[in-house]
């Protein structure tokens, strides 16, 4: 299928035609970018939610129950679900296959399970340029829910608008959060299964943590919500807490994407860079200066430095 064409229809909220990109984006570097570039200029709409946490916090039963919700106010909604990567076929190990059956015969719901591929964080490496693709396709909501790797995930809060927080009670999340950096990172906080014993302990951890953060007079102060995802409770509190946020402040959720517009291009630069080392200096010197530096006869820095001058020799 022409590049043209298929913007055309991944414009037209075609099915086939955003799955087909997003594959195309996950697979084949080179055209994918063509396609962001064709795409990004009607991007910008949609607002991107990122639902992070611990695994066992009941991320994707929050992301479902939202859907239903956003669904019945009338708007639509990409789904972009990180799971872990398979070691045998490098695809995700869960799959939307298992995810949120109830949406998927809904046109008004689009969701994509993605692979990290090796890449911390919590993200695939894909994942940005898959949810410029979703907002260009029309939808008002790009969820992304991470895969689930704890400390790790800090990184969502460099791809989406708003960064959700799921925590559960019982999982020591207070200290976890505090390691973790995420106190940093949480526009809003979800202390999920709230029926649970100790789910106001942990709402007053997070309170006292949340205390010790310098705040700026007219800055967002993160909010805490109660839920328990299963039967929906809390949910419609979640989805307020999250339009408080859009309207809180154009300049802040201005400097959010100003953000995420320096880390997406960083990444492709990273990668850019990467393939051009490869490229110019070729796999077998990779390798033989890897096992260099495995066997301690030079040190990575130096080996890295020496595959730099050698790529820019070679341009």
């Amino acid at each position: 299928m022409e590049l043209s064409r298929l913007v055309d229809r991944i414009r037209a909220s075609d099915v086939r035609a955003t799955a087909r990109g997003i594959s195309l984006i996950e697979n084949d570097p080179e055209i994918g970018a063509g396609l962001i570039r064709d795409l990004f200029p009607h991007s910008g709409h949609a607002l991107i939610v990122g639902i992070t946490g611990a695994p066992g916090a009941g991320k994707s039963t929050l992301v479902d129950q939202l859907v239903s919700r956003w669904r019945k106010d009338g708007q639509t909604v990409g789904v972009i679900a990180v799971d872990p990567t398979s070691p045998y076929t490098g695809g995700a190990v869960l799959g939307d296959r298992i995810r949120m059956q109830a949406h998927a015969n809904d046109p008004g719901v689009f969701i994509r399970s993605m692979a990290t591929r090796g890449r911390l964080g919590g993200l695939a490496r894909a994942t940005a340029d898959a949810a410029v693709l979703l907002d260009a396709s029309g939808k008002d909501i790009v969820l992304i829910e991470t895969v689930g790797v704890g400390q790790g995930e800090i990184e969502v809060v460099r791809t989406v608008d708003v960064a959700v927080v799921v925590l559960v009670p019982g999982m020591g999340d207070g200290v976890q959060v505090l390691k973790a950096g995420i106190m940093e990172i949480g526009d809003i906080f979800v202390v999920n299964k709230a029926d649970r014993d100790g789910a106001d302990r942990t709402v007053s951890e997070v309170e006292s943590l949340l205390s010790l953060r310098p705040y700026q007079e007219g800055e967002w102060t993160p909010r805490i919500v109660r839920t328990q995802a299963t039967t929906g409770e809390g949910v419609d509190g979640l989805m307020d807490a999250i339009e408080a946020f859009r309207s809180h402040s154009a300049e802040a959720l201005a400097s959010r994407r100003r953000v995420r517009a320096g880390a997406q291009l960083r990444i492709i630069l990273s990668d850019r860079l990467m393939r051009r080392v490869e490229r110019n200096v070729g796999s077998v010197d990779i390798e033989a200066l890897i096992d260099r530096v495995a066997e301690r006869r030079t040190d990575p820095y130096t080996a890295a430095d020496a595959l730099m001058d050698r790529a820019e020799g070679n341009v």
